[in-house]
């Protein structure tokens, strides 16, 4: 399945030297193929290849890096089923789900095809005559960018997009679940003819590939989605050679509901944002704080919605609902379940594996009421398909409750008062902000988090900024 694949620097697909890595079907148990895998020293030349490869694309202009940056789009959008079965094939999730992906991750090399051209420097009067001071960006050098598996080719085209656009090269490591998906996407640039060692791939066990560039001073920047825990440890190693740094971490986001929304109309369309991929998304609604006045009609309408969702093989038709992408996700999941029945809230729907499944990570949506503040789902990231809803009675106590946990990444708001939607958003701790809808996520808005959900932005005219160095100029002009 992976053999037409393999590592690629230099502008090839290249042969690992490495110990290969069984991919597992979610869908099946069995092994869908052996992906190849990376030794340090396969790193180490991927390294030398992105070294080369700045050096050559730092002199390419701008509209020509943006005129590959489109052709780019243009080959995904060509190979966007075929990009689809590979998602679909190693998380198990829906096939639309799975193309809906390959279309953010166009919209993202479309978006820095034209952001490339507006790098703007400054120019302003200095203090002696004679002279100009000028400020100028560029390109930080070469990028290593490190991605979950949870959303591999849109997770890699939010970082190789903008560092390709500012001029950087980029060393692609995908994790290790779905590491096809992530090499269709490079071989779609790979076709595009970009520079030799401008895009970079490398495959494999975390300690054959992050020691290497995390030690290797000519990496001078990572930029990382995936857990807080990770982060923190990327975070010390960088310090040895000062890397520039972005993370985007984990997300436990509050979904506030107040007594003026249309709660029936939010309960349903909560139910289906919630378990698109199983609930496996950072900034997943997944703390439910609703006004104690509309708890009850917000619980019936969103287990009402849940019960019609169909769970399956994601190449199926008619599928909603595909497993958890790995058994130690499913095992995570049961054993918060258990562990919140035991802090007193109340199941109302799942809470098991299906029994119409023998095989594969399948587990049922559930649903908790009656949840306490110290239950471990409204304190972990649930990452999977648990919903725990609670009530509160006033702004103060909701704002204070929400913004109790460690994660600041996304948060919701529902309510038809304009006041109360602008003194909420201003009060939470997070980066983004949704009102009214769980809309964000775009090419074109900047996306990340406070606290311990990281820090960068990917996306909008802010991405770019975080691939790029700022360089002051103060030049006196001698006659």
């Amino acid at each position: 399945m992976y053999s037409s694949f393999g590592l690629y620097w230099n502008g090839n697909w290249q042969t690992a030297s490495g110990k290969s890595i069984p991919v597992i079907s979610p869908v099946t148990e069995e092994v869908l193929g052996e992906a190849p895998g990376a030794s340090a020293a396969d790193t180490v030349q991927s390294i030398e290849s992105a070294v080369s490869g700045t050096e050559r694309w730092r002199k390419v202009g701008a509209w020509e890096r943006s005129r590959l940056l489109k052709k780019a789009a243009e080959m995904m959008r060509e190979k966007t089923n075929e990009m689809a079965r590979w998602l679909t094939m190693e998380l198990g999730k829906p096939l639309d789900q799975s193309a809906g992906e390959i279309g953010m991750a166009i919209e993202q090399f479309e978006w820095y095809a034209e952001e490339t051209k507006r790098i703007n420097g400054q120019i302003m009067e200095s203090r002696q005559p004679n002279a100009k001071v000028m400020i100028q960006h560029e390109p930080v050098g070469v990028v290593a960018a490190l991605t979950s598996w949870n959303f591999p080719v849109v997770l890699a085209a939010r970082k190789i997009a903008p560092a390709i656009a500012a001029g950087c090269s980029v060393i692609l490591r995908p994790a290790e679940e779905a590491p096809g998906s992530a090499m269709s996407l490079i071989q779609c640039l790979h076709k595009v003819g970009f520079p030799s060692g401008v895009i970079n791939l490398i495959n494999g066990y975390p300690d054959n590939v992050s020691p290497v560039l995390m030690s290797d001073q000519r990496v001078r920047k990572i930029s990382l989605t995936g857990s807080t825990r990770v982060g923190k440890l990327l975070l010390k190693a960088s310090a040895e050679t000062l890397k520039r740094t972005s993370m985007e971490l984990g997300g436990h986001a509050p979904v506030i509901v107040y007594e003026d929304a249309d709660t029936e109309t939010v309960a349903e369309q909560a139910a289906i944002v919630k378990f698109k991929h199983c609930g496996q998304v950072c900034a997943s609604p997944s703390r439910y704080f609703i006004h104690e006045n509309s708890v009850d009609a917000f619980s019936e309408k969103f287990i009402e919605t849940t019960k019609k969702f169909k769970l399956g093989d994601g190449m199926n038709k008619g599928v909603d609902i595909g497993p958890l992408a790995t058994e130690k996700r499913r095992e995570e999941v049961e054993r918060m379940v258990s562990d919140t029945l035991e802090s007193g809230a109340r199941l109302r729907l799942g809470g098991k594996r299906p029994e119409e499944f023998e095989r594969g990570y399948f587990y049922e949506p559930t649903v908790f009421d009656r949840v306490p503040d110290h239950a471990p789902v409204m304190n972990e990231e649930p990452f999977g398909p648990l919903v725990p809803i609670t009530t509160f009675q006033n702004f103060d106590e909701v704002i204070e409750r929400a913004n109790n946990v460690e994660y600041g990444l996304t948060s919701y708001i529902f309510t038809r008062s304009q006041r109360l939607a602008h003194e909420t958003a201003d009060a939470l701790e997070a980066g983004m902000v949704a009102v009214n809808t769980f809309s964000l996520a775009s090419a074109e808005t900047p996306y990340g988090g406070v606290k311990q959900s990281g820090f960068g932005r990917e996306g909008g005219s802010q991405g770019i900024h975080d691939y790029l160095n700022i360089k002051y100029i103060n030049m006196v002009m001698e006659e």
